[in-house]
């Protein structure tokens, strides 16, 4: 093992001691639990459904509702008992017919969280402490952006009633999306309530979303959105071109991550500066050295130092506690 590759393992093993309950504190997660967030993994047609419904000021138009889809395989990158990380890489068709892999949102799962990533306003994220009442028997789930800079995270407990194994966060703070971002809209940032469940077919994401933003100095709801994306197994797809983008870039990817999480380690949190087009100012030179490394054109050390050092640069040294 080298030293860089000790250093990256003893770092996320630190961040995760942040994050998470140490496991005799703890206990152990119901195995209910896991096999749920076991089964988002797979391959998948996805359909993303997104409508706003209800207006709340008198001046506002709803949209008409937006829908796309695509195929997408998840991966299990990480299983740690208490910990399950899944990776999700979008498979699309290229100008000249070949699959073109995008690497796309990722989400973990800790139970029994001490503290979660959440968006606090723009451009900043911060590490919350979760009370030991609503930590007890529930899990967080941390969502990731592209470049695996941070997106929200939420707290919440599976529940398996009536007949469905399902999860649902608390109310969160969420940057606008880029279907969003990109008309610059009037309000700024999204209060939801992110839910996941199985289904026969394999699983259903959905949210209900304020989409929030001021008006004369006050925050304002400017209209509810609700968001359905349905992840149907399907392997009809070349489903070999995501395993072989991951088998390619994931050393790249576990260096970034581990960059990020000492960042946010350190200082409680991160500021991140939002673009409409991209999500985050990083997203495209981190995700394009990853594509210079799946097209053989650069080595994972190279671009793993080039990352680290743009990690760096988007949160200087003050603590965000300072600004």
């Amino acid at each position: 093992m080298t030293a860089s590759r000790r250093t990256c393992l003893a770092l996320t093993a630190a961040f995760a001691v942040t994050y998470a309950l140490p496991a005799a504190a703890a206990g152990k997660p119901p195995e209910q639990d896991r096999a749920s967030i076991l089964a988002m993994a797979g391959d998948y047609k996805v359909r993303f459904d997104m409508r706003e419904t209800v207006p709340f000021v008198s001046d506002y138009k709803p949209l008409e509702p937006k829908r796309s889809g695509g195929y997408e395989s998840v991966r299990v990158i990480e299983d740690r008992g208490d910990f399950i990380s899944l990776q999700h890489m979008l498979v699309v068709e290229g100008e000249d017919k070949k699959p073109v892999v995008v690497k796309h949102w990722r989400q973990d799962w800790t139970f029994q969280p001490a503290r979660v990533v959440v968006y606090e306003s723009a451009g900043r994220w911060v590490l919350k402490a979760v009370p030991a009442a609503q930590r007890n028997g529930a899990w967080s789930q941390t969502v990731w952006q592209t470049d695996d800079s941070p997106r929200y995270g939420g707290v919440g407990k599976w529940a398996y009633d009536h007949g469905v194994a399902r999860w649902q966060s608390d109310e969160t703070l969420r940057p606008l999306a880029r279907r969003d971002a990109v008309r610059h809209p009037i309000y700024t940032w999204y209060v939801g309530v992110n839910r996941h469940a199985l289904t026969p077919t394999g699983w259903v994401h959905e949210q209900d979303n304020a989409k929030v933003g001021e008006r004369d100095g006050k925050p304002v709801t400017y209209v509810h959105e609700v968001v359905v994306n349905t992840y149907e197994k399907f392997n009809g797809y070349p489903v070999a071109a995501a395993d072989d983008y991951w088998a390619r870039t994931k050393g790249y990817w576990a260096d970034v991550r581990t960059a990020w999480d000492a960042a946010i380690a350190k200082d409680g949190g991160v500021r991140v500066t939002e673009e409409a087009q991209n999500g985050s100012v990083t997203g495209p030179k981190l995700m394009g050295l990853a594509d210079e490394i799946a097209e053989g054109k650069m080595d994972v050390a190279k671009a793993s130092a080039e990352a680290k050092a743009l990690i760096a640069g988007a949160e200087k040294a003050r603590p965000l506690a300072s600004r």
